[in-house]
């Protein structure tokens, strides 16, 4: 996490600063930030995918590079102070709240200020036409989040209503509460699950319901002691065993890369994108990409894409024998 928060400090300030020093060579802004020019070049290539939404031409941060020099040419806004509105507000918001419970957090005294001057700045919003951080109240952290993380704090057994998308049903379970991990912008409580008998990832919001049991949470030791297994939602550090599927996602299922454990293999001149997603079930992920119709196709394993077009023809079929009865 240290090493996160350095970056993301340098990085919020190497525009400013490359605006102050114009035609800088590599060697000179290295210097100067302390850092390599490997990572100098790693961090440009960071920033220069960066940027205002729509993340397209004219809206990323951009450079240019000429011979050993360096200039910044489109700032996308980020040398001026910063201006939330509610939606961004409220992101930024949930981020704060998950890191306060994430090991290693650098300064939980400062996430914890933040947060409280984003939330007076919200309340503020209705009084103030300029200046104010927001243009509406942002919504507070769900009862059963706040109860999750009251019993990690307070070291307590949990009981919660559990929505599984990939089985599609809820279900009721005590868990012994390890930790809270934060994975791919989703924060998840980690815990003994009594019922399974192991550990499990409960993202928070699937969890419908949660209430704090009078007693003391006694996940296993070994369970405790080992690291947060985030393999399958890592692509890069998936467990070689599960597959992988290669989708095609066109530009209006974009969305789909802030929800889901997808990496980016290819971009295509129409918008589409080729990405990669582990997964364990071969039904469950033939479901997945059915609902998203032809804005998402199968390209690897074949298996899968041949269940996927035995389930759609399928679905066809019953579908136009429907429509032909109907019409006798």
């Amino acid at each position: 996490m240290t090493g996160v928060s350095t970056r993301l400090v340098r990085l919020l300030n190497m525009v400013p600063y490359f605006q102050a020093n114009p035609r800088i060579t590599y060697n000179e802004a290295a210097a100067d930030l302390g850092v390599s020019v490997k990572q100098l070049r790693d961090d440009l290539t960071q920033l220069w995918m960066c940027g205002l939404p729509g993340y397209g031409p004219g809206d990323l941060i951009d450079f240019d590079f000429s011979g050993d020099t360096i200039e910044v040419t489109f700032t996308a806004g980020i040398d001026h102070p910063l201006r939330l509105t509610s939606p961004e507000a409220t992101g930024v918001l949930v981020a704060l709240r998950a890191l306060l419970d994430v090991p290693g957090m650098v300064d939980p005294e400062a996430a914890r200020s933040a947060i409280a001057k984003i939330e007076s700045a919200a309340g503020h919003a209705g009084h103030h036409s300029e200046g104010t951080a927001v243009d509406e109240p942002a919504p507070i952290e769900s009862e059963a989040a706040a109860a999750v993380r009251t019993a990690v704090r307070s070291g307590r057994a949990l009981a919660i209503e559990y929505y599984s998308a990939s089985h599609d049903v809820l279900s009721s379970r005590v868990v012994d509460p390890i930790r809270v991990v934060l994975v791919a912008d989703h924060s998840y409580l980690e815990a003994w699950c009594r019922t399974a008998e192991g550990v499990r990832l409960f993202r928070f919001d699937r969890i419908v319901d949660a209430r704090v049991l009078d007693e003391p949470a006694m996940p296993p030791p070994p369970a405790v002691q080992a690291a947060p297994d985030t393999s399958l939602f890592d692509p890069d550090s998936a467990d070689p065993s599960l597959p992988t599927a290669t989708l095609r996602v066109s530009r209006s299922a974009s969305w789909m890369f802030d929800y889901y454990p997808l990496r980016v293999l290819a971009e295509h001149p129409d918008g589409s994108c080729d990405a990669a997603m582990t997964y364990a079930s071969d039904d469950w992920m033939a479901r997945f990409v059915l609902g998203f119709g032809s804005a998402v196709e199968v390209l690897a394993p074949e298996g899968l894409a041949e269940r996927v077009r035995s389930a759609a023809v399928a679905a066809l079929a019953a579908y136009e024998a429907s429509a032909a009865t109907r019409t006798e």
